[in-house]
């Protein structure tokens, strides 16, 4: 990345109590081998955009606040607290919320707005990512699938735009600006 260049992701922010919650339910899962995300990075992702020219950023904005309006807010539901997105061959442990087809339309509508090229995967999943597997150390293996054990909801009325800088040992995320959906 140049210096000319910038970091972005679009992203829903976190409510403190379901940070809290979600900080709970990685525990069964903390271990040398994993890496948990600091509590003020969660997020829900709903599209990587990557290294992107300054200049652009006005365009993003604009793409951005023309998204929103298409759409209504929308709440998810949290499904299962594990290993993925390949329980076989995991890189993280998410919280994965349950499908909505709210989310898979904001979602495809970020992809087809923002991305440069066509995107790998086709389906969006809805998650927050807690933590990773620490690289050069063995993934453990038969991690539990946790369902809560109450209700866990996650109310998405607006998105943001998120500026990531790698650091180490974490990423700093900051939100550049916030659009309310609908």
């Amino acid at each position: 990345m140049t210096q000319e260049e910038i970091r972005l992701f679009v992203a829903a922010t976190l409510p403190s109590p379901l940070k809290v919650n979600l900080q709970e339910q990685l525990q069964p899962f903390l271990q040398p081998a994993v890496r948990a995300v600091p509590l003020d990075n969660l997020h829900l992702t709903l599209f990587f955009i990557g290294n992107v020219p300054q200049q652009e950023l006005p365009a993003i904005k604009q793409a951005l606040a023309e998204v929103t309006k298409r759409h209504a807010p929308f709440t998810l539901f949290l499904a299962s607290t594990e290993a993925g997105p390949n329980a076989h061959s995991p890189r993280l442990i998410w919280a994965r919320f349950q499908q909505h087809q709210a989310f898979e339309a904001l979602s495809h509508d970020l992809v087809q707005a923002l991305a440069t090229e066509p995107p790998k995967k086709q389906k969006a999943i809805p998650h927050v990512t807690m933590a990773r597997f620490r690289k050069g150390q063995p993934t453990p293996k038969r991690l539990p699938a946790l369902v809560p054990e109450h209700d866990y909801t996650l109310e998405v009325n607006s998105i943001a735009l998120w500026q990531s800088t790698l650091t180490s040992p974490h990423p700093v995320y900051t939100v550049l600006e916030t659009y309310t959906l609908g």
